[in-house]
C-alpha cells in the first residue's frame, strides 16, 4: 500500500516541478516566436514568475505529501513486526502447550511411550507378559486360488458384529470368496487374503482390532455346502478353518501391578502418559516373570526454552522498530517518520505495563519475567540469562506456564494488546484510513494548484505578447519618421532598428 501512495505521490510532485513551463507553452501555443519585437524571452520570464507564485503552496503540498506517505511506509513496517510478534506466542500463551514432559522407555524392543502436559515427572517398571493381539483364521489348502469352493451364504463375527455375505457361481472360488468379504459393505472387521506355498492356496481371514472380545467366528449355510470347508465356531466344535493366531488382550505390570489392555495402545494406565507395547519382556533362565524395563517421565524444558527464545527474538524486533520509526538523530536533525506519533507512544506505553507485570498469585515464586531470565537492558531491548530460565523451568515447568499463559498471563495480555492493533477495522486500519484520506486530499490541492498556476502562467503570457505586439509596432513607427524626416539617415536606420530590438540606443 506504502509503494502504490509513494508512487502516486511522486507522479503528483514531478507533474508539479514542470507545472510553470508546461502552462506556460500551453499559453504560447498560438504564438510561433515570442519576444521578437521587445527581445525579450517572454517564455522564461513567464515561467520563473509562474514558478515564484505557486512555490509557497507547492512547498506545503509537497512537504504535507511526503511526511504521509513516510508514516504510511512506516505503519506498515510496524504493523509487520507486530504480526512477527504475534506468531510466537501461540506457543507460551497456553500454559498446558508450554509444561510439556517426555517419556522414555528403555528398552524400545517391548514399548514406547510419550506424554502429555499432564502427566507427573516419575520413574516406573514396566514388564509385558504379551502383546494384544488381532485373530486369524488360515483354511485348509486348495490346489489354486482359482479352485472352485462352494456356495450359500458365509457368516462372519467379530465380537458382537457380524455381516452375511452371499457367495453364488460368481464368486465361488477361494479367490472369489476372498474378494467378496472384502467388498463387503457390512463387513464387521476381517480382512481375506491369500497366501500360496508348495501345499497350494489357503484363505487368511485376520481381524483388524486386537483384544480377546474381538475374536472371529465363521459359520455357513444353503449352496451346494462347499462353503462347509470355510467354517469356525469353536463352541460347536465345527470348525474347518484354523485358528493360527487368538485373539487376545495385552497382559503387562507396572511398579509389579498386573494390567490388561485390549488395545497395544494403553492411555489408562499412567496419567498423562501413552504407551505402545510392541513386544514382550525378555524372561531370564530360571525366572517365572519377565524383566521389567525402566520408564522414565521427565519434564521437556528444550521446547519450552525454544519458545520463549523465539518470543523474546521477536519482541525485540518490535521494541527495535518503534524505537528506529520514533527516533530523532540530533546531529543531522532528522526524525523517524513516527516521531511524537500518539498511536505509536500508547502501544509502547501499554506494551512496557504488560512486561512489567508482576502475579503474586502465582504460588510458585515465579512472578515476573525476571524471575525466568528476561530483563531489560540499557538500550531498552531484553535479555535472557539462559540459567535463570532452564533453572526456572526445571523448577517449576507449571510456574513459567502460568506465568505466560493463561488469562492474564504476559503473553496472552500481548497477544490481546497486538490484535487490537492488528485486527481489521482495528487501531492500526482507522490510522491508514485517515492517512489515505490525506494524501487524496493533497493529490486534490495539487491539482487544483496546477490549474491556477496554468492559468496564471496563460495571462501572464497574453500580457506579454501584447506588450511585445505595442514594441513592434513602435519600432516600425521609428522607422517610418527617421525615413521621412532625416531621409539621409535611412541608411542607418536598420542598424538602429537593430540597436532598438537589442535594448540599447545612441546619443
Amino acid at each position: 500500500m506504502s509503494s502504490a501512495v509513494s508512487g502516486t505521490t511522486s507522479s503528483t510532485a514531478s507533474t508539479a516541478s514542470s507545472t510553470a513551463s508546461t502552462a506556460s507553452s500551453a499559453a504560447s501555443a498560438a504564438i510561433t516566436s515570442t519576444g521578437i519585437g521587445s527581445g525579450l524571452n517572454i517564455s522564461a520570464i513567464v515561467s520563473a514568475l509562474t514558478t515564484a507564485d505557486g512555490a509557497a503552496q507547492q512547498s506545503q503540498i509537497t512537504a504535507e505529501e511526503t511526511a504521509a506517505d513516510s508514516q504510511v511506509s512506516a505503519f506498515g513496517t510496524f504493523a509487520s513486526s507486530l504480526d512477527s510478534l504475534q506468531t510466537t506466542l501461540a506457543a507460551i500463551e497456553t500454559p498446558s502447550t508450554l509444561a510439556g514432559f517426555d517419556a522414555t522407555v528403555a528398552d524400545k524392543t517391548v514399548a514406547t511411550a510419550s506424554a502429555s502436559s499432564s502427566a507427573v515427572a516419575g520413574t516406573y517398571s514396566l514388564a509385558v507378559s504379551n502383546i494384544a493381539t488381532a485373530a486369524t483364521l488360515t483354511s485348509g489348502a486348495f490346489a489354486t486360488s482359482a479352485t472352485t469352493v462352494g456356495t450359500g451364504t458365509l457368516t462372519i463375527a467379530v465380537g458382537g458384529t457380524s455381516a452375511a455375505i452371499s457367495i453364488d457361481s460368481t464368486d465361488n472360488t477361494l479367490a472369489g470368496i476372498a474378494s467378496a468379504i472384502n467388498g463387503a459393505t457390512n463387513n464387521p472387521g476381517v480382512t481375506a487374503s491369500i497366501i500360496t506355498t508348495s501345499a497350494g492356496s489357503r484363505l487368511v481371514l485376520s481381524g483388524t482390532s486386537t483384544g480377546a472380545a474381538n475374536a472371529i467366528t465363521v459359520t455357513e449355510a444353503g449352496g451346494d455346502g462347499g462353503l462347509s470347508s470355510l467354517v469356525y465356531d469353536p463352541t460347536n466344535t465345527d470348525s474347518t478353518l484354523t485358528q493360527t493366531t487368538a485373539a487376545a488382550d495385552a497382559n503387562f505390570s507396572i511398579n509389579g501391578y498386573g494390567a490388561t489392555s485390549a488395545s497395544n495402545v494403553v492411555t489408562s494406565a499412567i496419567s498423562g502418559v501413552t504407551l505402545n507395547l510392541v513386544g514382550a519382556s525378555a524372561t531370564a533362565a530360571g525366572a517365572t516373570t519377565p524383566t521389567a524395563t525402566t520408564l522414565t517421565v521427565t519434564p521437556d524444558t528444550t521446547s519450552a526454552q525454544t519458545a520463549i527464545a523465539a518470543f523474546v527474538t521477536a519482541l525485540n524486533s518490535t521494541v527495535t522498530s518503534i524505537q528506529t520509526l520514533t527516533a530523532y538523530n540530533p546531529t543531522t536533525e532528522t526524525a523517524g517518520a513516527l516521531q511524537g506519533n500518539a498511536t505509536i507512544e500508547a502501544f509502547q506505553n501499554q506494551l512496557e505495563n504488560i512486561l512489567d507485570t508482576v502475579n503474586p498469585v502465582n504460588s510458585t515464586g515465579i512472578q515476573s519475567l525476571s524471575d525466568i531470565g528476561i530483563t531489560a537492558n540499557t538500550s531498552g531491548t531484553y535479555d535472557t540469562s539462559t540459567t535463570t530460565l532452564a533453572s526456572a523451568l526445571s523448577a517449576s515447568l507449571s510456574g513459567v506456564g502460568n506465568l505466560l499463559g493463561g488469562t492474564n498471563g504476559i503473553a496472552s495480555q500481548i497477544d490481546a494488546l497486538v490484535t487490537q492493533y492488528t485486527q481489521a477495522g482495528g487501531v492500526l486500519a482507522t490510522v491508514n484510513d485517515g492517512l489515505q484520506t490525506n494524501l487524496t486530499n493533497y493529490a486534490t490541492q495539487q491539482t487544483q494548484l496546477n490549474a491556477m498556476l496554468a492559468t496564471y502562467s496563460a495571462t501572464l503570457t497574453t500580457q506579454y505578447n501584447a506588450m511585445d505586439t505595442a514594441v513592434a509596432a513602435l519600432k516600425e513607427t521609428q522607422t517610418y519618421l527617421t525615413a521621412e524626416f532625416n531621409p539621409s539617415s535611412s541608411s542607418s536606420s536598420s542598424s538602429s532598428s537593430s540597436n532598438l530590438s537589442s535594448g540599447t540606443t545612441s546619443t
